[in-house]
């Protein structure tokens, strides 16, 4: 059986553990303002049935 490619897009976004990033945040961050920058810091976790339907991609 091959081996399953990893989703880069669910990658770079959430975490083995549950933590999600806030999208928005990777570039173009100069113009926005700082509050927007401070809150796109901090990780959200995702809900109970996202993670469940999560189980079976790879990342």
């Amino acid at each position: 059986m091959p081996k399953l490619k990893t989703h880069k897009g669910t990658s770079k976004v959430v975490k083995k553990n549950g933590k999600i990033g806030h999208p928005g945040t990777r570039h173009n961050t100069g113009k926005k303002n700082a509050a927007s920058n401070r809150s796109g810091r901090k990780a959200s976790y995702l809900s109970k049935s996202d993670a469940n339907r999560l189980k079976n991609v790879q990342f």
